[in-house]
């Protein structure tokens, strides 16, 4: 992109109009992310959330030496709990591992339901092994939105111990749920998953038939 189109990104991102922010921010694709990074910081603290929001994922997708600590800081210290939650799960796109203990705090010591989920699913995209044992926690709560969570991240990190516990969630009365587990078993390679999926693959909602029909099919592809 030359100079005098980074230039118009900038000065759109000065406009009064929060609608031309917006549009900056999506402009921001085509830019490589060294030079994103300061139009970005330019409305990371915007008095309109969705252009924060917008900012805050930008960070996560132009990775640079300095999206690691910004979006750690406003994960732990943003006073919008929706902010917060963008930037955990920014974190996850970014898939810097440092990110597992930052991540790790935000799940055990926010208040927020949506920071909680939104650093499950973050430590499923980071696929680290270290995150089972919150995950198994988060997989027994009673929220059932972290429940969906932790079971993909379960299967993100291919933690094969979690699989009897997972099964429990087969005859869940709420087929997200038990989509999520059909789509996760396909990365636990077991006999009890196979059987779990044939199971699920005559499920009465054709979303948990599809997904567990294609995990039926990864499962062919790897060895038990």
């Amino acid at each position: 992109m030359t100079q005098s189109n980074l230039e118009q990104i900038s000065d759109q991102l000065d406009s009064l109009n929060s609608r031309d922010r917006l549009l900056a921010l999506v402009a921001l694709r085509e830019v490589a992310a060294q030079d994103a990074l300061p139009l970005i910081k330019k409305v990371l603290y915007d008095e309109i959330l969705p252009v924060r929001s917008m900012a805050v994922f930008a960070l996560g997708v132009k990775k640079t030496e300095e999206s690691y600590p910004l979006l750690v800081n406003l994960m732990l210290s943003d006073d919008d709990y929706g902010i917060r939650a963008d930037a955990a799960g920014a974190l996850g796109y970014l898939g810097d591992i440092r990110a597992y203990e930052p991540l790790v705090r935000a799940f055990y010591e926010d208040d927020s339901w949506l920071v909680r989920f939104s650093a499950v699913v973050s430590l499923g995209n980071l696929k680290d092994s270290r995150a089972e044992d919150l995950l198994m926690e988060a997989l027994n709560t009673d929220e059932i939105i972290l429940q969906q969570a932790a079971i993909s991240a379960l299967g993100e990190i291919k933690a094969v111990k979690a699989i009897e516990s997972l099964l429990k969630f087969a005859d869940s009365e709420d087929w997200l749920v038990r989509q999520r587990l059909a789509e996760a078993l396909g990365n636990l390679p077991s006999t009890q998953s196979s059987s779990a999926l044939n199971f699920l693959s005559k499920d009465e909602h054709p979303q948990v038939q599809s997904a567990a029909k294609i995990s039926l099919l990864k499962l062919a592809e790897s060895p038990i």
